[in-house]
């Protein structure tokens, strides 16, 4: 695996940095729209963005660590990729199941209403920006390999897709709130979208033992 120059260094950590500044606003601006909503599939996707914030912030650190860092070893970059990668899969997934476990804990007792449009609003900004760097980080892999990278391109897929379930979900409740059909569209919305990220963390997961195997055997 090559390594990467200076520009594709700077490039990639500015795109990291871009995409980490533009996720802090999220955690707070869906948190006061769970507050607004009743919806379920608000109240988990207040939980995901959360904790791949975290995630983002660990693949930055990562990131500038072992391309800037100097006397990083082959070993040492290995060991800390590995840490990036790990921290992308475990936020996933434990979004993923965080996620399925509020929406069976509230199943029985959940009413849509409220008012969802902040959420709706959000989301839809959301697919955007995630759409943007999904082909990103997509072209910076195909141009140049590197598993931090590659393991934001598997997040901002599994960011996308998640964002367009959870406008499916949010628009049902903002057409008719009191028909029978919205609680279970909004159910079956956060089900799908917690299956989808514990996927995307298995495929994450995978995909970082799978470069560790290539790196030792390089």
């Amino acid at each position: 695996m090559s390594a990467l120059s200076e520009t594709q260094v700077a490039k990639r950590e500015r795109t990291l940095i871009t995409a980490l500044l533009l996720s802090m606003w999220a955690p707070l601006t869906t948190g006061i729209a769970v507050i607004l909503s009743h919806s379920t599939t608000q109240l988990a996707d207040f939980i995901r963005r959360t904790v791949e914030l975290i995630a983002l912030f660990i693949s930055w650190r990562v990131f500038r660590h072992v391309e800037k860092g100097r006397n990083v070893t082959a070993e040492e970059k290995a060991h800390w990729e590995k840490i990036a990668g790990l921290s992308v899969a475990v936020a996933l997934g434990f979004s993923g199941l965080t996620m399925l476990t509020v929406t069976l804990a509230r199943i029985d007792t959940f009413e849509p209403g409220g008012n969802v449009y902040p959420g709706l609003a959000i989301a839809i900004l959301g697919l955007v920006t995630n759409s943007w760097f999904w082909r990103r980080y997509t072209k910076m892999t195909a141009e140049q390999y590197n598993p931090v990278i590659d393991a934001q391109r598997l997040m901002y897929r599994a960011k996308a897709c998640v964002d367009l379930c959870v406008i499916i979900a949010l628009s049902s409740v903002a057409i008719d709130p009191a028909a029978s059909a919205t609680l279970y569209i909004d159910a079956l919305g956060s089900v799908a979208v917690s299956f989808y990220l514990v996927w995307s963390g298995i495929n994450t997961y995978k995909s970082t033992l799978q470069n560790k195997h290539n790196s030792g055997s390089a």
